[in-house]
Parts: C-alpha cells; sequence; structure tokens
C-alpha cells in the first residue's frame, strides 16, 4: 500500500458530521448513494461481468470500495482491475447477496464496514416508487409548516436533477376533501423525466429524518395559468442548466448507471 492521497471528500466530511445522530447517518447514506464508487476486482471485467474483491471479517463477506480512485490504488500499490458505478447502482445489484462495503479502508477518515443489511436497507430506501394518485386542487398559498431539514434535502437532491425540468415549486395546498398538504410542482419537465423527478422528491423527504408526512408532486408547463399561480405563493427550487462536456473522455468498467456491471 503506498501514501494515502491528502485529499477530503463530501463522503469525509458527512462521516465526520454523523456521530449518534440518526439524522446525520441518513445524510451520510443518501450521499453514498449519490457518489461514484470505484469496486476493487479480482479481475479484468468480462464483457458485463465483474468479480470483485472480498474478504473476511467475524464471518461476513465485504467488497472493497473507494470514493476516488486515488484511494483504491493507495491501497493496492499497483494497479489493480476496478469498475466505477454510483453508490446507487451499486447497492441494488449487491442486495441480497449477503456481502457487506469496506468503504475507504486504510485510506480515508471516512473508512468504515457497512454490513450487508444495511447494504439491503440502502437498497430497499433507494427503491421505494411513489404511487400515483388523484387528488384535486382547491387552493394554494406559502409552504408553512416545513422543517429546515425537508427544505435542505429538497435543495441538495434536485441540485443533482439537472436539465430534468426548469425548476420546482413548493407549496402549500387544500384539496377538494379537505385535507391539507404540500405540493412540490416541476415546471417544463419532459415526459420522461417525471419518473426520475417524483423519486427524487420522495428520496428527500425519506433522507431528512424528519416525519414530514406526504409531500405530492405535480407537473406544470410555465405556460399553463395553473404554473403562474404557484408562482406567486410558491417556494422555488432552480435546477441546474445541464453543462455540455469539453470532450469524450474514457469511461471507468461498469460507470454507465444505465448499464451497470453484473457481479460474479
Amino acid at each position: 500500500m503506498t501514501a494515502a492521497p491528502e485529499i477530503e471528500t463530501d463522503l469525509d466530511r458527512a462521516h465526520a458530521l454523523m456521530g449518534d445522530s440518526d439524522t446525520l447517518r441518513l445524510r451520510f447514506y443518501e450521499l453514498l448513494a449519490d457518489t461514484d464508487l470505484f469496486i476493487l476486482l479480482d479481475a479484468e471485467p468480462d464483457g458485463d461481468s465483474v468479480r470483485p474483491s472480498l474478504f473476511t471479517v467475524d464471518g461476513a463477506s465485504y467488497t472493497l470500495v473507494f470514493d476516488a480512485e486515488e484511494r483504491l490504488s493507495a491501497f493496492t500499490g499497483r494497479a489493480a482491475p476496478y469498475a466505477g458505478l454510483p453508490g446507487r447502482a451499486l447497492v441494488q445489484i449487491m442486495a441480497g447477496q449477503g456481502i457487506g462495503l469496506g468503504l475507504n479502508l486504510q485510506t480515508a477518515p471516512s473508512e468504515m464496514l457497512i454490513p450487508a443489511d444495511a447494504v439491503d436497507w440502502l437498497a430497499s430506501t433507494l427503491d421505494h416508487a411513489p404511487e400515483q394518485a388523484e387528488a384535486r386542487l382547491t387552493g394554494v398559498s406559502r409552504p408553512t409548516g416545513l422543517p429546515d431539514a425537508v427544505l435542505e434535502a429538497l435543495d441538495r437532491k434536485l441540485s443533482r436533477c439537472a436539465g430534468l425540468a426548469d425548476h420546482a415549486l413548493l407549496v402549500a395546498a387544500d384539496y377538494a376533501d379537505g385535507a391539507k398538504g404540500h405540493v412540490l410542482a416541476f415546471v417544463d419537465a419532459p415526459e420522461t423525466a417525471q419518473a426520475a423527478l417524483a423519486h427524487a422528491a420522495g428520496e428527500a423527504l425519506t433522507f431528512s429524518g424528519i416525519e414530514a408526512g406526504v409531500m405530492d408532486v405535480m407537473f406544470v408547463a410555465s405556460a399553463d395559468a395553473v404554473s403562474q399561480r404557484l408562482a406567486r405563493v410558491g417556494l422555488r427550487f432552480d435546477l441546474p442548466d445541464v453543462s455540455r462536456p469539453a470532450a469524450a473522455v474514457p469511461m471507468a468498467p461498469g460507470s454507465d448507471p444505465s448499464a451497470p456491471p453484473k457481479l460474479r
């Protein structure tokens, strides 16, 4: 093993803040799901199949993952095969296999063993799909009563949804059946992006650590009258523009989340 690089990552900072706080622990796992991870392999990928390096601690199996290529290289001290993919894709293909994650071992202050049941829990949490329902709004107003943690989680999650909509508007809502709640309206989101945006909104609530109840999601066009009505009272979240890539660069094996590798 060579000397670990002197870098600090978002995972390092989230890990340092966790302590005994359930809310900050949720924040760490949310970030783990949104981070590109690099998995040490026993051999070069064979087509779309990869064989992670496994080690055993107290009878439990773990695979080695790092949140920076430099850390993987520092751990091995040599050129080694690896695959890169988002944390969410990794835990979803590992779920149910009884394998945990050895994160940044011997290379970072965020080193930790994440057991298999935590991997299964995170995969299940990320896999939870929002339910579709029909409800008629009778009134909207400025959003009140939502904890700062929910607003911060929304801001954090939507900042990763570049190009999926122009912006989002959060409003308090009255429904025809007398119920009250909150609605997050995405403006000018193409139909192909709507499922991903609804999922992102649901994750923001889940990982906020607050029992905030249900937040509905709707999709509107900027030219619609309802959009202008929502804009007058809503809290606005601007989604980043899609940046134009400067040039094509080689991708690490498995780094395309739409085609994750098969573990073997």
